[in-house]
């Protein structure tokens, strides 16, 4: 890996990188079951160098703006580093977003140049009529037949074709920057009220790259499957600045199928790849299904065998030995699988004990994107999967306000706390004071100093009695049901005039699969809640069919979910399944979920 310390910014770090690893291969890209392009790091600078000219040609300069929506593709790194060459500041937006959504966060970033492709700009028709106004717009995958207005024009021809003359001609020159300079404008996953902008500088990306790579480093050699979207806090850490940076391989799979995301992990030699709990759900639920169609003797013998495994691998993760043990399991999952780094959204532990004792460490962290990407980590020594890790160097972590139990606001502060929010100085003082991050999640620091987090505060629900109940917390207890998904909230805060009745309790809402069993599910539920402490027993059951919204780190968003449901169900739609007795009062949402 490149050292970060002699570096002011990201350019400089890329410059060197493309440079010192121009033999290797940058990054790979996938469709179906096909390798369809194959970039080394001089390919990689070369088509990087050339968008930097013609953003260069368009005035972008220091401290200007670029803005990306694309989905995972090689021609989202050459964009990054192009305009990190060039000295600007990146705007990378959620290609999930509706066409109004991104150009309302278009209108608040105001940058000079966007860089989409063409099943999002058929979206954006203010843009398409200058409103808001973008200077330049560079559209990928434009059909033959299609016409772009004059203020915009295809990205290819601003890039021009691998064998046009001047390839070989010098990068442009390197605009420099401070390690205090803006390096990315990067927007909060949700979308209502006003548009929260995290400002990251280029010390912040640096510090997080040094932090993390001191515990988890990338190497020549590894491939990094990038299936989280680019404009993610994590995936830009790693499937960008981390892998680039260390001279890895990024791979990356147009089509986000699972056949083609397994086929993608037996045959691409990935070696690391960064998931969300859905995700790591999914291959739990794939291998256990090829282990039941082997038969009880083959699982039995894989069960004995996997417990072996974490018996001798519990201080520290011995990789030969497990793919000794484990093989078919492995080369189901990917035989040259090393690591899975799972944040986003709360873990299962059983979960990511499963994997661990198959000889595959999920590495479990927390962070946000107000301060870059992670703050704690388990560094696997030994591997822990009740907690979210301890701090990274240089990270100060502050438990507030704590109760009995331990459990307070975590504060933070740390080199790679952002900056504030882009123009809104109030909603910037509500969260950083003194240099202190206030992150708004709710945990504890055990005497190790793991950190163990329970919820979000704006998330906890409390009880008449006092109770502060977690909905993360309670969720755990239904993990592997035969649904699609669930969550839990306050009966309440879906229906306000259930809550006036007097009748305001947990909530449990199950978008059941296709072919479950209603009955069976209720029983299983019932069941499942009568073992929780009486206080955070479910109450009444919702089946529906809403498909729950969600951020681009899968994380439901609860406030969009619960107005879903209030529009699709009457609150007698749901099944009591436990009724209130005097000593479990109602319970209340304490405050509108994000």
């Amino acid at each position: 890996m490149i050292p970060p310390e002699r570096y002011a910014s990201l350019g400089e770090l890329l410059q060197d990188a493309l440079v010192q690893f121009k033999t290797e291969t940058a990054v790979i890209e996938w469709s179906r079951k096909k390798k369809v392009l194959e970039l080394s790091y001089r390919d990689l600078g070369f088509r990087a160098a050339r968008l930097a000219r013609r953003f260069e040609a368009a005035g972008v300069g220091a401290g200007d703006r670029v803005a990306i929506i694309l989905q995972n593709q090689p021609d989202y790194l050459v964009a990054l580093a192009a305009l990190f060459l060039r000295g600007a500041v990146a705007v990378p937006l959620d290609y999930k977003l509706t066409g109004p959504e991104q150009e309302t966060l278009l209108g608040h970033a105001k940058p000079k140049v966007l860089v989409t492709e063409y099943a999002s700009w058929r979206d954006l028709g203010g843009v398409q009529r200058g409103e808001p106004a973008v200077p330049l717009t560079l559209v990928l995958h434009l059909p033959p037949t299609a016409e772009l207005p004059g203020h915009a024009e295809r990205y290819e021809d601003a890039l021009g074709a691998d064998d046009a003359p001047g390839l070989e001609t010098p990068a442009p020159r390197l605009v420099p920057r401070r390690r205090s300079d803006p390096a990315t404008i990067v927007y909060s996953s949700g979308t209502s009220g006003a548009p929260k902008g995290c400002v990251l500088t280029h010390d912040n990306y640096l510090e997080q790259y040094r932090t993390l790579t001191k515990v988890h480093p990338l190497a020549v050699g590894d491939r990094y499957f990038s299936i989280l979207p680019t404009n993610h806090a994590i995936d830009f850490m790693c499937g960008f600045v981390g892998a680039l940076g260390c001279g890895a391989t990024v791979v990356h799979q147009k089509s986000l199928r699972p056949e083609f995301i397994r086929h993608v992990m037996q045959k691409g030699g990935i070696t690391i790849m960064t998931v969300v709990p859905l995700i790591l759900e999914a291959f739990e639920r794939t291998l256990r299904e090829r282990l039941e169609e082997r038969g009880p003797t083959a699982e039995h013998a894989v069960e004995a065998l996997a417990r072996l495994n974490g018996a001798l691998t519990r201080d520290v993760p011995r990789r030969w030995l497990s793919k000794r043990l484990l093989k078919p399991l492995h080369d189901q999952l990917g035989p040259d699988l090393r690591l899975l780094i799972c944040g986003g959204a709360f873990v299962d532990r059983d979960r990511a004990a499963f994997f661990y004792d198959l000889g595959i460490p999920v590495v479990i962290g927390y962070g946000l994107t107000e301060a870059c990407t992670v703050l704690t980590v388990n560094d696997l020594k030994p591997f822990r999967p009740d907690s979210v890790g301890r701090v990274l160097e240089g990270v100060e972590l502050e438990v507030r306000s704590a109760g009995p139990d331990g459990v307070g606001e975590v504060w933070v502060k740390s080199r790679t706390v952002f900056a504030g929010y882009l123009d809104d100085p109030e909603q910037t003082a509500e969260v950083l004071r003194d240099g202190w991050l206030r992150t708004g999640d709710l945990g504890r620091l055990d005497p190790s100093g793991h950190l163990h987090l329970v919820g979000r505060s704006k998330n906890m629900i409390v009880t008449a009695g006092g109770k502060n109940i977690y909905p993360e917390d309670v969720e755990v207890a239904f993990e592997g049901l035969a649904c699609e998904e669930l969550a839990v909230t306050a009966k309440g805060f879906v229906w306000p005039a259930a809550a006036r009745l007097g009748t305001e309790t947990l909530l449990l809402v199950v978008r059941p699969e296709a072919d479950a069993d209603p009955d069976a599910l209720l029983a299983e539920i019932r069941m499942r809640s009568r073992r929780l402490p009486e206080h955070k027993r479910i109450a009444d059951v919702l089946f529906t069919d809403v498909e729950f919204p969600r951020t681009a780190s899968m994380k439901v968003k609860r406030g969009p979910l619960a107005e879903a449901l209030r529009g699709a169900h009457e609150a007698a739609g749901s099944v009591a399944l436990e009724r209130p007795t005097p000593e479990v009062p109602a319970a209340r949402e304490a405050a509108t979920a994000p």
